[in-house]
């Protein structure tokens, strides 16, 4: 993960954002992209990574469990966590390069 500013990290969410808009109606999954964010949001412990795996799980296609794990760690990167004081770890990660 190269982090080299703030509006990379808006872009890349937005991405993300459209990747789980996707992939949520492709399972054909009863959650939604603000459920995700919320799990992730308010993370508490490592539970709550396996919480949103599961969301998009559905057990259709073993080989879409690769995809799922890629997705959902890209989102735990790049969403905010309360935890962070409402930042994502990639923001923090820039706030330390600064």
């Amino acid at each position: 993960m190269e982090i080299e500013s703030k509006q990379q990290i808006l872009e890349r969410r937005k991405e993300i954002e459209q990747d789980i808009i996707d992939l949520l109606s492709w399972a054909e999954s009863d959650f939604t992209l603000d459920d995700v964010k919320e799990i992730i949001y308010n993370e508490e412990d490592q539970d709550d990574l396996t919480k949103a795996i599961s969301m998009f799980d559905t057990g259709k296609i073993p080989d879409e469990l690769e995809n799922i794990l890629e997705l959902t760690n890209d989102a735990w990167n790049y969403f905010p966590h309360k935890i962070l004081g409402g930042l994502s770890p990639a923001e923090k990660i820039l706030e330390y390069k600064k």
